[in-house]
């Protein structure tokens, strides 16, 4: 089993090495952002493997803690990159969540062809 464990830590320490690449040359904002989530699911595998190889399970709250972590930077940069373009700087036209973009309506508006809160088309 001991080998079994090596070839484990062996691949997630290359996953980990080609992620740390992709946050340190990243061409773009989204891309380092990800790379940052993956790097913290890696951590969550990395503590996982070694609870499981010495068979001392007292490390789960790290997992939990790491997992935390992990929900609330994704939900924090998909609500941040969301008015944004794949470069990282707003979108053209479009004024973000919430706002009205090219040819849509704001919160209780109107759309082409559409009508009111309360009124006819």
């Amino acid at each position: 089993m001991t080998v079994v464990y090596l070839v484990t830590l062996t691949l997630l320490g290359a996953a980990l090495a080609a992620t740390l690449y992709r946050v340190a040359r990243g061409p773009t904002m989204l891309d380092r952002a990800m790379a940052v989530d993956v790097v913290t699911s890696l951590a969550m595998c990395v503590v996982g493997a070694f609870a499981v190889a010495r068979d001392d399970y007292s490390d789960l709250p790290i997992l939990l803690v790491l997992s935390l972590l992990g929900f609330v930077g994704s939900v924090s940069l998909a609500r941040f990159f969301a008015g944004r373009s794949p470069s990282g700087r707003p979108s053209p036209g479009g004024a973000g969540p919430g706002g009205a973009g090219p040819g849509g309506a704001g919160p209780g508006g109107a759309g082409p062809g559409g009508a009111g809160p309360g009124g006819a088309p």
